[in-house]
């Protein structure tokens, strides 16, 4: 594949984007049609259009403490709050590889802001404004934050902004709503968390089909943490075979990401699933023309009961360190006491976070899930040595409330790094505050 020269990405980016807003405001144009199975139809709509019916009503007001409608807009103030702590347990061979502190921190803080804007009927906003505890960090950063124009012909939408590449169900969906309270390493080592630029998302809902493609340059994202590459295509397609036919559901997805160079460089890296932890494997940086992955999901969900996985293979074009390969995963398999199920998203291809039948601030029980996951990653391959490792999982999340979560972990890994294979046991907790 030709590679895009590092020195015109920035254009690059700006021209497509350009392009995209021209489009969009042409779709806005034209009203959306309101479809029988289109999701964007919903009572949020019902609300704003409300508005426009007898001249007492006021044209401003708060719905709930935290959502207001107005005239030209409609906002809802959400956010979350993540409190953890960790503790190790290393054999010799692990404490001399890295040292592992416990430590006890805020691992995530944010403010989230949504609505639509009233005066089309297909603009919605996101705008997202996160803490970084990190200590190199200590810092607010904008998250993921743009403009959607709903496309309900092709049963989505067009997002322009910053916002998740759109590869790997895992990384897609809300990280509050995981069933773990880390990604895997593999899915840290090879997927940004964010990018910049114009996202695509339809659905054949008779069929069971949904499907995204995106374009990402790194023009504003050059000093974020999660900046990769300088040009970045990711496409990825779902297939639903039960979608209407059964309660059940059964998730393929497959998943394409080519991106240029990182200042003609590039690294994978990971922590092991602990936030406190050091990045225990690590290629460096290397010189390198382009990469691509490919990622693989398989999911399955009956009644409580909720299994699957990724797999990812990554190709580096990198002649001066033998052309690397790297590839790593996860199989996991939840079960939920209060016989909830995970809710899914058809036309996004996305699984959403328990809500649990009981509320323990109202006498009820909440529910609890538990949790069984293994992940492995391998990043050493000719002259690249970043080490491989492996992690059992097993945990426990108590689901207290829609907006309050407890999190109980155990894990078990092993490092293959410098020589020497270390194992290491790790406990952890969280407190999850959302809203």
């Amino acid at each position: 594949m030709r590679r895009i020269p590092s020195g015109g990405g920035h254009s690059l980016s700006g021209v497509l984007a350009a392009g995209c807003i021209v489009a969009a405001w042409l779709w806005m144009a034209c009203p959306a049609r309101a479809d029988a199975d289109d999701e964007s139809a919903d009572d949020e709509n019902a609300s704003v259009n409300s508005e426009e019916g007898s001249e007492d009503e006021p044209t401003r007001r708060m719905v709930h403490w935290n959502e207001y409608e107005g005239r030209w807009f409609t906002a809802r103030l959400g956010g979350g709050f993540l409190y953890d702590s960790a503790n190790y347990s290393q054999d010799s061979d692990s404490e001399s590889q890295f040292d592992f502190d416990p430590k006890t921190y805020i691992r995530d803080s944010r403010l989230l802001l949504k609505g639509r804007l009233l005066f089309s009927s297909r603009l919605r906003y996101t705008i997202g404004y996160m803490y970084d505890p990190a200590p190199e960090k200590k810092t607010w950063f904008w998250r993921q934050t743009g403009i959607y124009v709903d496309m309900p012909e092709w049963g989505g939408d067009l997002f322009i902004g910053r916002t998740k590449e759109g590869i790997s169900m895992n990384k897609i969906m809300v990280g509050y709503n995981g069933w773990t309270n880390e990604r895997a390493t593999s899915n840290d080592s090879f997927i940004p968390i964010l990018a910049d630029g114009i996202q695509l998302r339809g659905s054949v809902a008779s069929h069971g089909i949904a499907w995204n493609v995106g374009l990402y340059g790194d023009e504003y994202t050059e000093t974020e943490s999660f900046n990769k590459n300088d040009n970045t295509f990711v496409a990825r397609g779902v297939w639903q075979p039960f979608h209407g036919k059964s309660e059940d559901i059964l998730h393929f997805g497959l998943a394409y990401r080519y991106g240029t160079d990182e200042d003609g460089n590039m690294q994978y890296k990971s922590r092991p699933e602990s936030f406190s932890a050091p990045f225990v494997i690590d290629t460096g940086q290397f010189p390198v023309d382009h990469t691509q992955t490919i990622g693989l999901e398989a999911y399955y969900e009956r009644g409580s009961l909720f299994m699957g996985g990724e797999y990812f293979l990554n190709q580096n074009a990198a002649p001066q360190s033998g052309d690397p390969f790297f590839h790593g995963g996860e199989v996991m398999v939840t079960w939920l006491t209060g016989g909830e199920r995970r809710p899914y998203n058809a036309k996004t291809g996305v699984f959403g976070g328990i809500v649990p039948g009981s509320d323990v601030f109202k006498g009820g029980r909440g529910t609890w899930e538990f949790v069984a996951r293994f992940s492995y990653t391998d990043l050493d391959d000719g002259a690249i040595q970043g080490g491989k490792f492996w992690r059992f999982t097993p945990m426990v999340n108590w689901h207290m409330s829609p907006n309050v979560r407890l999190e109980i972990a155990y894990g078990y890994g092993e490092l293959d790094r410098f020589g020497v294979k270390g194992g290491s046991q790790f406990f952890q907790t969280r407190i999850q505050l959302q809203l």
